[in-house]
């Protein structure tokens, strides 16, 4: 990889996403199917921590990720999510992390993949965090470049490479904002919107 990824664009918006989320937005839906806005922070605070320790290639495969739960937030989870934010990315800017292998999720691969993942993660579940709450998302281009990049390299056709991982292709028109690709190739519908109560 000739030039570094910079995750600190994608945490921000991230960041910025969660500081507009209500306590009583925890309970609403998003759109990662059977995910609250509540399990939804819980898993971005996981996968903060899970691919901090993939950088440090101080994780191992027989960690797993937990079951996302509104239950397990902490009560200062914005600060968390802050101080997580910023280890994540300080962990990323050191060019070891992105060479030799690691393990995250439970799956050993590349540290470039790894790095790849967790800022894919940012970017979608920033999206999904913002939509579900009434927010604009507007990401970062090298960010959204990077997302393209990732989910287009995963065959569409493929239900085992995108178990886990994303659900089925949604059409999008090619002349859409590539963020609106990004989204479609990784499951997700770019107009959903909080079902009417």
């Amino acid at each position: 990889m000739s030039t570094i990824p910079d995750l600190e664009p994608v945490a921000n918006r991230m960041r910025e996403a969660a500081q507009g989320v209500r306590e009583d937005d925890l309970g609403a839906p998003t759109p990662c199917a059977e995910m609250s806005v509540g399990d939804l922070l819980d898993h971005v605070l996981s996968l903060c921590e899970a691919f901090r320790r993939a950088a440090e290639k101080s994780s191992s495969t027989a960690e797993t990720p937990p079951e996302p739960s509104a239950q397990n937030l902490p009560e200062d989870w914005r600060g968390e999510l802050d101080r997580r934010l910023d280890a994540l990315v300080a962990a990323w800017r050191d060019p070891a992390a992105w060479e030799g292998m690691t393990a995250a999720g439970g799956f050993e691969l590349p540290g470039e993949a790894a790095g790849t993942v967790a800022l894919n993660e940012l970017l979608l579940h920033g999206w999904d965090l913002a939509r579900a709450t009434g927010q604009a998302y507007i990401g970062d281009p090298a960010s959204v470049e990077v997302g393209y990049s990732f989910v287009s390299s995963v065959p569409a056709d493929d239900p085992n490479a995108r178990a886990g991982l994303f659900g089925p292709v949604v059409a999008v028109p090619a002349e859409a904002p590539l963020l609106d690709r990004v989204l479609g190739l990784s499951g997700r519908h770019p107009d959903w919107s909080p079902p009417l109560p």
